[in-house]
């Protein structure tokens, strides 16, 4: 069960005192577009290949897409990267996260409105370290992205290839808040 969180206005995190983590509780002005039941909250999050995530580091903010997958029994998205750049930059500074699963219905001709599902998460980045735990979670995307992931899994995860595995930065994102809203038109 996903809990509704607030926290205080400074936040220490890697010994820094930089990170502002302030959660107000609002509640949804339209209620008919509000999703409630985890279950299709979670589906979102499942049928999606991938996710917006908002990061800030010292009162910056960065914005990037991340391919993922859900694994439902941990309440984590996992997800993988190169071995540096500003992403992991703004994670290792400031592990807490915003982000958004969309599924794009398209524009409502005539309407001036968009049809849409979305859920908003929260949540702390961890990295992973342990090789055995990197192939696991990699499967685990692949399984989700690719329509035929026996070649690619073969290719990518076999013991042949630790040293590229242990290259590659596979993380995941524990899911802390995890609300939903979707137009009145569709039903979901």
């Amino acid at each position: 069960m996903f809990s509704s969180l607030t926290f205080p206005p400074l936040t220490i995190i890697n010994g820094n005192e930089e990170a502002f983590c302030m959660v107000m509780k609002y509640h949804m002005r339209r209620g008919d577009k509000e999703i409630k039941d985890e279950n299709k909250l979670e589906k979102i999050l499942k049928e999606t290949r991938f996710v917006t995530v908002a990061l800030a580091n010292r009162g910056e903010p960065y914005l990037v897409s991340l391919s993922h997958s859900y694994d439902e029994e941990a309440k984590c998205l996992y997800f993988h990267c190169a071995g540096e750049g500003k992403k992991l930059d703004f994670m290792r500074a400031n592990p807490i996260v915003w982000g958004q699963a969309l599924i794009d219905h398209g524009y409502h001709e005539g309407e001036c409105s968009h049809l849409y599902v979305s859920a908003m998460f929260r949540g702390r980045v961890e990295l992973v370290e342990d090789i055995e735990e990197k192939r696991r979670i990699m499967k685990h995307m692949i399984l989700h992205q690719d329509k035929d992931p026996e070649e690619i899994t073969k290719r990518n995860l076999g013991t042949e290839n630790s040293v590229g595995l242990a290259k590659t930065v596979v993380g995941s994102i524990k899911i802390e808040q995890l609300t939903g809203k979707k137009s009145a038109e569709i039903d979901f």
